[in-house]
């Protein structure tokens, strides 16, 4: 992986373009994503036109650490932040309550969220220039495989994207994992 201090030229410029309410592609733990303002509903729209996805399936949203979900974990008991901070960061996702901070276009209009505190480290210096959360979705058709390598991406979306960061992929191997807070029910 490149380092985030290598890039940050990169990192800068791909902000620049989230605060423009543009779409990027960057690394992730397993695969290419796509990622945008979660708070730009005209760059959702982008991105779900895209994927070929409907807006009520949601989307997952990442950040440089759970500092930057406070606005969405109102909802949730000491006990539950507590198990979201002994996973994070890592490749686990949660559907914690949707307290109705994130936009209906994030959320698919249901009752939960889903939030990832990445350890990738292209994808937390994101969050951290952008200084918030990002849209993380993998970057694919719907019901084509996600991209694992540049070759891939630009076949899916070559002219369709306002940005690709440069970096590896980590480690992963498979998606994260998606685990439901309250019920402990595992999703993937």
């Amino acid at each position: 992986m490149i380092p985030p201090d290598r890039n940050s030229f990169q990192i800068m410029q791909a902000a620049t373009i989230l605060n423009a309410n543009g779409v990027i592609a960057y690394p992730t733990e397993a695969v290419w994503g796509l990622g945008c303002s979660p708070f730009s509903e005209s760059a959702v729209e982008q991105i779900l036109t895209m994927k070929r996805r409907r807006r009520g399936m949601g989307l997952i949203l990442i950040a440089k650490d759970i500092e930057q979900f406070q606005p969405f974990l109102t909802d949730i008991s000491s006990q539950e932040l507590d198990e979201l901070q002994e996973s994070w960061p890592g490749p686990q996702t949660w559907l914690v309550p949707n307290n109705n901070v994130a936009p209906p276009w994030i959320t698919g209009g249901r009752l939960t969220l889903a939030l990832r505190v990445t350890d990738h480290p292209v994808a937390a210096a994101l969050c951290a220039e952008f200084d918030g959360p990002l849209v993380s979705t993998s970057a694919n058709p719907h019901g084509l495989p996600p991209a694992k390598s540049k070759l891939k991406l630009n076949s899916y979306f070559r002219t369709q994207l306002d940005y690709v960061v440069p970096g590896m992929l980590g480690k992963s191997s498979n998606p994260t994992s998606i685990k439901h807070l309250q019920t402990g029910a595992v999703l993937r």
